[in-house]
């Protein structure tokens, strides 16, 4: 069962370019499955796998700047997938959305391998913290199924040479780097700090499947100007406004 119509927003990303429908309850996407869209670097004809799309924030970010691509994505929350069709329907770009458990992908994504896995794990483990009250938000934000587990998913489900790509918190790095095996390489990683000065909170993480290049860390990406929020003004970098406002690729390099 879906959404009731009134306990849903429609919201502008991209300036307007796509517009969402979210809950006005529960999970909401903001800016950061606009960064891991812009991050990828599909070109026309490519696939793209995205686990956990939610309501396709991210992977109708990446439908809005580039055209061309089969997209696919996996949610397994009903109301969220049902939320991801419609979106896709209302700005007209295809996408196809499996209702599944990652760990219980359909026969219809196993029997496929895709140019593009993106991901946007929850970020917060259940061994610490409080749940949100909201049972969506909680399924979205809360671990459940382990990092390790989205990362072998993704890795099996990428062809030769295709690419992984993803956000999470800065503070896990060390346990994603850990679950990368062997099929794994030429790993990138792009912080994000909300300031200069800041430590990251956030990062990108571009990985190769095949790939035999060194690891690289890449300059920060810092998101506001000034030193701190002041008052109730957007303080976006110009470069960051381009990416969230304008739908302009962010390279991690």
């Amino acid at each position: 069962m879906g959404f009731a119509r009134d306990a849903i927003s429609v919201d502008k990303f991209l300036g307007g370019r796509l517009m969402l429908m979210q809950p006005r309850k529960g999970y909401r996407a903001g800016v950061d499955p606009v960064f891991l869209a812009a991050s990828v670097n599909a070109q026309e004809g490519e696939s793209v796998l995205e686990l956990g799309c939610g309501a396709g924030a991210a992977i109708l970010s990446l439908g809005t700047r580039l055209k061309g691509l089969r997209l696919v994505g996996v949610e397994k929350q009903g109301n969220y997938a049902e939320l991801a069709r419609r979106n896709a329907f209302e700005n007209d770009i295809a996408l196809e959305v499996h209702e599944a458990d990652i760990a219980a992908l359909p026969k219809a994504v196993r029997g496929e391998n895709f140019n593009h896995v993106i991901m946007n794990p929850p970020y917060h483990l259940r061994a610490s913290g409080s749940l949100a009250p909201d049972v969506g938000r909680e399924a979205s934000v809360g671990e459940q199924t382990p990092l390790s587990d989205w990362i072998a998913a993704a890795t099996k489900r990428l062809k030769p040479r295709g690419y992984l790509t993803m956000i999470q918190k800065a503070e896990r790095l060390p346990e994603i780097l850990a679950a990368f095996d062997q099929r794994m390489g030429t790993i990138l990683v792009k912080p994000l700090c909300a300031r200069e000065g800041r430590a990251a909170t956030l990062v990108l993480l571009h990985a190769r499947k095949g790939g035999r290049g060194a690891f690289r860390l890449a300059a920060p990406l810092i998101l506001h100007d000034g030193a701190e929020h002041v008052g109730d003004v957007e303080s976006y970098r110009q470069e960051v406004s381009a990416i969230l406002r304008d739908g302009v690729a962010l390279p991690l390099w």
